[in-house]
C-alpha cells in the first residue's frame, strides 16, 4: 500500500468488529494500525503519528474518553481528529465525548458505510492532498490531483518523492516533522530506507524550490528534523 495513503489508528477490544473496520478501511484505500485496549492505543499514537483515530468508549485498561482527553491535552497530538466509537446514545453522553475533545460522535450500531464517510471528512480537513485539493503556501501552490506545483509564475519540476515530501509539509506548515516520521509518511512503514535518503530528498527538494532565486522556505530544526516555515 502506498506510504502517502493516510494512516487510521483503530481502537477496539472487540475482535470481530476490529476485523471488520480494519477490512473496510483497507478497501477504502487506508492503512490500518490496530489497538486492543487504550493503553495499546496511546502507545500506537506516539509510535506511529496517525492521521486519524477511530476509538471505541469502552475499553479494557484505559478508558476511550480518558484515550481521549490525554491526547487532546498533549500540542503534539491535539489536532489527530478522533471518532469516537459508542452504544451510548443519550445525549448527555454525545456532549461528554465531544465536550472531551473528540471530532465526531458515532453510535452502536452503525453504519460501515457512514462511518467510512465520516473517517474521509476528517481527512478532508487534515490532508487536503488526499481529497486532491489546491495547497497553498506564501508563493507555492501544490495541486494535488493533478500533480503540478508552482512558485510564483515558475512552475517547478518534482518527482515522485519530492512532491509526496512537499505535500507532507504544506499540510502542516510549522509543524516539526522527524526523519522518522517522513520515512513513514513518504516511503511507508513496511520499506527500509536510511533516515541519510531523507536528507538527500529534502536537499532536492530546496534545490527545486530555490531554482529561480526564492528564499529557502524549509527550515532545519537541529536534533528534531525538518518544517516548512
Amino acid at each position: 500500500m502506498a506510504a502517502d495513503q493516510p494512516l487510521v489508528l483503530l481502537v477496539e477490544d472487540e475482535p470481530a468488529q476490529r476485523e471488520v473496520l480494519r477490512y473496510n478501511l483497507e478497501a477504502e484505500g487506508f492503512r490500518v494500525v490496530a489497538a486492543e485496549d487504550g493503553a495499546e492505543g496511546l502507545l500506537l499514537v506516539a509510535e506511529e503519528s496517525p492521521d486519524v483515530i477511530v476509538l471505541d468508549w469502552m475499553l479494557p485498561e484505559v478508558s476511550g474518553i480518558e484515550v481521549c482527553r490525554q491526547l487532546k491535552t498533549r500540542p503534539e497530538t491535539r489536532s489527530v481528529p478522533i471518532i469516537m466509537l459508542s452504544a451510548r446514545s443519550d445525549e448527555v453522553d454525545k456532549v461528554r465525548g465531544l465536550e472531551t475533545g473528540a471530532d465526531d460522535y458515532v453510535v452502536k450500531p452503525y453504519s460501515v458505510i457512514e462511518l467510512m464517510a465520516r473517517v474521509r471528512a476528517q481527512l478532508r480537513r487534515v490532508r487536503p492532498s488526499t481529497a486532491g485539493l489546491v495547497l497553498e503556501y506564501a508563493d507555492i501552490r501544490l495541486d494535488a490531483e493533478t500533480h503540478r506545483v508552482t512558485r510564483g509564475e515558475a512552475a517547478l519540476k518534482l518527482g515522485p518523492t519530492e512532491f509526496r515530501l512537499l505535500s507532507t509539509f504544506m499540510e502542516k506548515p510549522g509543524r516539526v516533522f522527524s526523519r522518522e516520521q517522513l520515512l513513514d509518511r513518504v516511503w511507508g512503514r513496511d520499506i527500509y530506507v536510511d533516515t541519510r535518503t531523507v536528507d538527500v530528498h529534502v536537499g532536492r527538494l530546496r534545490k527545486a524550490l530555490t531554482r529561480d532565486g526564492g528564499d529557502d522556505p524549509l527550515r532545519t530544526v537541529r536534533g528534531a528534523g525538518y518544517a516548512l516555515g
